[in-house]
This record gives C-alpha cells, sequence and structure tokens, in this order.
C-alpha cells in the first residue's frame, strides 16, 4: 500500500486517549482505521440520502420471471442433479451386508 505523509493536529486530550489505548507506536494505524470506517460511513449515508437505486434489473437477468420462478428453477435443477449424483446402489447379488463371524 502506497502511503503518504500528513501533518495533522489533534487536541492534547485526544492524542492522550488514542495513546491510552493503542499506544504512541500504534496511533497511525489506529489513525488510518478509524478514518476508514468513516470514509465508509459516510459514503453510505450520502447513498442513503440518494436517489440512486440499489437493485438494477439490468444487472440481474436471472430474475425477471420474478423470484419465485428463479427459485424454483434452481431447486429442480439442484434436485435433478443430486438425484443422479446420490442414487443408492444396490448391491450385487450375494454381497449384501450380512457379516459372518469366523
Amino acid at each position: 500500500m502506497n502511503t503518504k505523509r500528513a501533518h495533522v493536529l489533534l487536541p492534547e486530550d485526544l492524542l492522550r486517549e488514542i495513546d491510552a489505548l493503542v499506544g504512541p507506536r500504534g496511533r497511525s494505524s489506529f489513525l488510518v482505521e478509524t478514518a476508514r470506517q468513516e470514509v465508509r460511513r459516510q459514503k453510505l449515508l450520502r447513498f442513503l440520502k440518494s436517489e440512486e437505486r440499489a437493485w438494477k434489473s439490468e444487472d440481474h437477468p436471472e430474475l425477471a420471471g420474478g423470484a419465485a420462478s428463479w427459485v424454483r428453477q434452481l431447486r429442480t435443477e439442484s434436485e435433478s442433479h443430486g438425484a443422479s449424483q446420490h442414487k443408492p446402489k444396490k448391491p450385487a447379488r450375494g454381497q449384501g451386508s450380512t457379516r459372518r463371524n469366523h
């Protein structure tokens, strides 16, 4: 990850609290992670306030016939695929699972 030095001024009381949590050697990583979380939060809030749609039909053509139809199709495919793979084999004549004590 490329980094760039930035000069940031922090109130003394806040710096003391950060140091108490992560120590002076942990400041940078703490501030980077905190800033990343806040950037994600701000982007989410901005999106939620916007008119932009989260779901676009063109991104999900498999649902054009409706979600129920799509789920039925998946189940049918799964059942037919599973039935052919997991079909129990019948033991050959005379090779049953009966045990004999020797």
